[in-house]
């Protein structure tokens, strides 16, 4: 099993996911249309009405799971969904609207610049 080692709020903010995304997985709870408009491009889709019916079992428990949705209130639901499942979960605080104010990459899916629906 791999360990992580996070100090402090590495995995709430904009800046430490992006540092560590290639050690999380993101999962976005926002609406498709949400989706579509822009995503962190390590991200996988999984609607918080799909993630509290039972989605994402197939996450792997052995890394942590940072949460994304607009402004960070979904993702909080879901963050406390899934510790309650178990696994090692982050809600990144602001959301992409956060995300956007660092500055750092998203996109549509046709690889054109992302923006916050």
């Amino acid at each position: 099993m791999l360990e992580f080692v996070v100090v402090g709020d590495e995995l709430t903010t904009p800046r430490g996911v992006f540092e560590h995304l290639d050690e999380v997985q993101v999962v976005d709870v926002r609406e498709p249309y949400e989706w579509e408009a822009g995503r962190i491009e390590a991200a996988v889709h999984i609607p918080l009405n799909s993630l509290m019916a039972g989605a994402g079992a197939d996450l792997d428990h052995d890394r942590p799971v940072v949460l994304v949705c607009r402004s960070g209130n979904r993702s909080e639901l879901a963050t406390m969904m899934l510790q309650a499942r178990g696994y090692d979960a982050h809600n990144l605080e602001g959301g992409m609207e956060a995300w956007e104010r660092a500055g750092l990459p998203f996109s549509t899916p046709a690889g054109a610049p992302g923006a916050v629906a």
